[in-house]
């Protein structure tokens, strides 16, 4: 029986199998017969003539938007160089029409009218004969007639944003982790040098690619107490040179290769294990998709070209004009506000100006506007922020406000400037050519032009001015009558855009945990040498350990958000070394109030340590302050061999405290001391214990000892 099946199985299959030759044998037969199967009709009526016949391509495919008006050819024209000339004998005639409800075609006197009707596409045949001549000439073209589908625009366009925002998002992250460290340490060399200060604000702008996340970032610095206004201003102005950098990238010759990269750097940061290839694919993919991003915007934004309402109504924005200047310029300001992107709008101009939906004075009056709408989102961020804060985005906002003003009112000038200044020859290589007059460069490269002169030559004007500037501002806005103290909750979500950078800030906020415990000891050495302790500093030091608290909440909760996200391991790694160190430190702070709360309590029962246990207990606290700064310091200079001597001052704290207590209870046996008192005392030599253990702690997550 199974043998049987088997057999049917076979046939069955060997049945099949010579259907599938038979049929791929005919299929190969098809394809190299001399006559077209399909147009087998044609060609019978062609070999029926008995004159020359040739067919020829003189007519191109038209396509008319429905609704539109006929649109007429001249024949004579059109056939006059074909072999059938345009004598006056010529017979013309519309032999085929695939769809005439589509496009109607009819000829009278020499002219081929088309009579556009509904949505779909016709194939038209027109023929030529010259009988004197013996000769025809059938001339095939396809009229289509198209009507928008306004849905499919809006999602390309929106699509392609939204590509292109994501690829910017996706270099920015790249190029930060790949500089890693070297970001940080030139946030870190910001000096009052203003000099200084502009090139690392341009060199980090370069690297994050936003002037907004570099503002905003400038804010939390300031606001947090890392930066001054002076070191600010100059950031600042730095981040303006940065942000035109998009620009160029924009301008370069790789449109069409967006897909391909794209695609390369895709597989690169999938595949790979490495940190630094994975972000070097992680920055080419988003350059990738920057560019398909754009090419995706400038198809949707195609199809405006061709609609007469969105091209008269983009026709209203004429930079021609000082009043449609600042139109222009409004329209960018309030599109990078909605967007929260300069880089998207620049995108977004870049694309219908290189399509012609917009000329180029229009799309240079609409940079200068986003260069304003920027200032908006660091802004935002100064709400809430301290005083300081405020006066750093205060300056951003006018600095861009004078630069527009000043440039919309010469902006004919400007233009002429920056066209003048592309026709020289070394910028005329440097820039892409259109081809094929070789006349006048890239709208592309006008535009990243516009963009970079306008911020480097507002630049040199405001740097001279700006300590006056930030005096002005420190008049403008005057210091709250109540003490300003630096905080982080504010801004910290917003600094979450540059992880590389936003680790800088949750460290200086370690530090000042590490500092706040320095503090309290010294207040708490200055405590116990008090008969009577001041009640405002013991109050003070009670509220510096709920500020620690308060502040490592803000640690973890900042942190933890940020380790979230896609990160590097060496930030990954410096942020659990900062959850741990903020740990350490705030448990630093809690054994600090019990030592302070033993010294109390036995004030309050009226009882005092011994001189001898003070003088002891003195030499303690001096160890441990000393052994805390200098751990506090190492984090400072991140000198990650401080923990070689803090084990050996370690050590000798707990050598101390041994035999402390050892000493202690051996006099317990010769001499009567009181109950509170011993308690006390040994409960205190305890605590400086448990500072020195988690002192180390500090150390040893500084080493990266886990």
């Amino acid at each position: 029986m199974d043998e049987q099946v088997m057999r049917a199985g076979r046939a069955r299959f060997l049945g099949l199998d010579y259907q599938a030759m038979l049929l791929l044998s005919c299929l190969f037969v098809m394809a190299f017969l001399p006559v077209d199967l399909a147009c087998a009709g044609e060609q019978n009526t062609l070999n029926q003539s008995t004159g020359e016949r040739t067919s020829e391509k003189l007519i191109p495919d038209c396509k008319a938007l429905v609704g539109a008006p006929a649109t007429s050819f001249d024949l004579r024209e059109v056939f006059a160089k074909s072999a059938v000339g345009a004598d006056e004998g010529l017979e013309l005639s519309v032999v085929h029409n695939t769809k005439s409800k589509v496009a109607e075609a009819t000829i009278e006197n020499g002219q081929l009218t088309i009579q556009w009707g509904k949505v779909g596409t016709a194939e038209i045949t027109v023929r030529a004969e010259n009988a004197a001549k013996g000769k025809i000439v059938d001339v095939r073209f396809n009229a289509s007639v198209w009507q928008p589908d306004y849905w499919m625009l809006a999602m390309t366009v929106l699509g392609g944003l939204g590509i292109f925002l994501l690829g910017m998002k996706n270099m920015s992250e790249g190029l930060q982790a790949i500089a890693g460290g070297g970001l940080r340490r030139m946030i870190s060399a910001v000096t009052d040098n203003r000099l200084m200060a502009v090139g690392v604000g341009t060199l980090v702008t370069t690297l994050v690619q936003s002037s907004s996340i570099t503002t905003v970032m400038v804010v939390g610095f300031v606001n947090s107490g890392f930066m001054n206004l002076a070191q600010a201003i100059g950031v600042i102005m730095g981040a303006n040179i940065g942000t035109t950098i998009t620009g160029w990238i924009l301008a370069l010759k790789i449109g069409k290769y967006g897909l391909p990269i794209l695609g390369l750097g895709s597989f690169g940061y999938l595949f790979v294990r490495g940190d630094r290839v994975r972000y070097t694919s992680l920055a080419i993919m988003g350059l990738g998709m920057v560019f398909f991003g754009l090419t995706l915007m400038k198809d949707g934004f195609a199809v405006v070209k061709e609609l007469p309402a969105f091209e008269a109504w983009f026709a209203r924005f004429d930079a021609s004009t000082y009043i449609g200047v600042l139109k222009c310029a409004a329209v960018g300001c309030v599109l990078t506000f909605i967007v929260q992107s300069s880089s998207a709008t620049l995108g977004i101009t870049i694309s219908l100006a290189s399509i012609g939906v917009i000329p180029f004075e229009t799309a240079a009056a609409l940079v200068l506007g986003e260069n304003v709408g920027t200032t908006i989102t660091a802004w935002l961020a100064s709400f809430g922020a301290t005083t300081s804060a405020r006066r750093a985005a205060y300056f951003h906002v006018i600095f861009n406000l004078i630069g527009v003003a000043w440039i919309t009112a010469i902006f004919s000038y400007y233009i002429g400037l920056v066209n003048l200044l592309l026709d020289q020859d070394f910028f005329r290589r440097l820039a892409e050519v259109d081809a094929p007059t070789g006349e006048a460069v890239s709208v592309t490269v006008k535009i990243a032009t516009v963009h970079t002169l306008f911020n480097v030559v507002n630049t040199i004007l405001f740097f001279p001015f700006a300590g006056l500037i930030g005096k002005l501002l420190e008049r403008l806005i005057p210091k709250k009558e109540h003490k300003e103290k630096p905080h982080l909750t504010s801004l910290d979500i917003r600094m979450l855009e540059t992880p590389v950078i936003a680790i800088e800030q949750s460290r200086v906020e370690v530090l000042r945990m590490g500092e706040g415990c320095w503090k309290m000891m010294d207040w708490l050495e200055e405590l116990s040498a008090q008969e009577v302790p001041d009640e405002k500093l013991v109050q003070k030091l009670f509220h510096r350990e709920e500020v620690l608290d308060t502040i490592q909440d803000e640690i973890v909760a900042f942190l933890s958000d940020m380790m979230a996200a896609n990160l590097p391991h060496e930030v990954i790694d410096e942020g659990r070394c900062q959850l741990r160190m903020a740990d350490e430190l705030e448990s630093i702070s809690d054994y600090i109030t019990t030592i302070l709360k033993f010294y109390l309590k036995l004030g309050n029962q009226g009882h005092a340590f011994t001189p001898e246990m003070r003088k002891q207990l003195d030499e303690l606290h001096r160890m441990a302050k000393g052994f805390l700064s200098m751990v506090v310091e190492g984090y400072r200079q991140r000198n990650y061999g401080v923990n070689t001597r803090a084990k050996t001052n370690s050590s000798e704290i707990n050598h101390r405290v041994r035999t402390l207590r050892d000493n202690h209870l051996q006099q317990l046996t010769e001499k009567m001391v009181e109950p509170n008192v011993n308690i006390a005392f040994t409960s205190t030599l305890n605590s400086y214990r448990r500072v020195s253990d988690h002192t180390l702690n500090v150390a040893e997550a500084l080493a990266g000892i886990k």
